[in-house]
């Protein structure tokens, strides 16, 4: 039993690190290195996925979009929360009510800023922020030094302990 739990988990790294490279996009676009995790590009602008079984989740209403938004007092925020995502992804689209609900409830304490990492914009983002999955919540001190970050949805309530270890209550 206890090679098992030894060699299992070295052939589940073997079987990552076997898979392919690339990939094709369901418009039929190759992709490959970041496009392959972050999505299609035609050079600067996103595919048109009309014809693609998820067509319904490519191009959102404008109302589900998140504006990156900016703190206009000049007070510096005792965090600023970066979330790494897009628009197109449901567990991206999740995280926009808890992006709303943190900024209303904590006001110039908290800078958000949201960068849709499927835009060319926002692939500089997730190659600066050095992302694997998205969306993924980083968290920067006043001084903008990373203290905490996390891969996937995260809930409001987590959110708010991340923040209180700044004091921001």
């Amino acid at each position: 039993m206890k090679k098992l739990k030894i060699i299992i988990p070295i052939i589940i790294a073997l079987g990552i690190a076997a898979l392919p490279q690339s990939r094709d996009c369901d418009c039929g676009a190759p992709l490959a290195g970041l496009l392959g995790i972050f999505g299609c590009s035609d050079g600067t602008q996103p595919h048109s996925h009309e014809n693609a079984p998820n067509a319904s989740l490519q191009n959102p209403p404008a109302e589900t979009a998140v504006v990156k938004s900016e703190t206009v007092s000049t007070a510096t925020p005792d965090v600023t929360f970066v979330e790494l995502g897009s628009v197109n992804c449901i567990p991206c689209k999740m995280m926009q009510p808890v992006m709303k609900a943190v900024e209303e409830k904590f006001g110039g304490r908290v800078r958000i800023v949201f960068h849709d990492v499927w835009t060319p914009g926002g692939r500089q983002d997730a190659m600066k922020y050095g992302i694997r999955a998205i969306p993924t919540q980083v968290f920067l001190d006043k001084n903008g030094s990373e203290y905490f970050r996390h891969e996937g949805f995260f809930p409001q309530a987590e959110v708010e302990k991340v923040l209180a270890a700044k004091g921001v209550r």
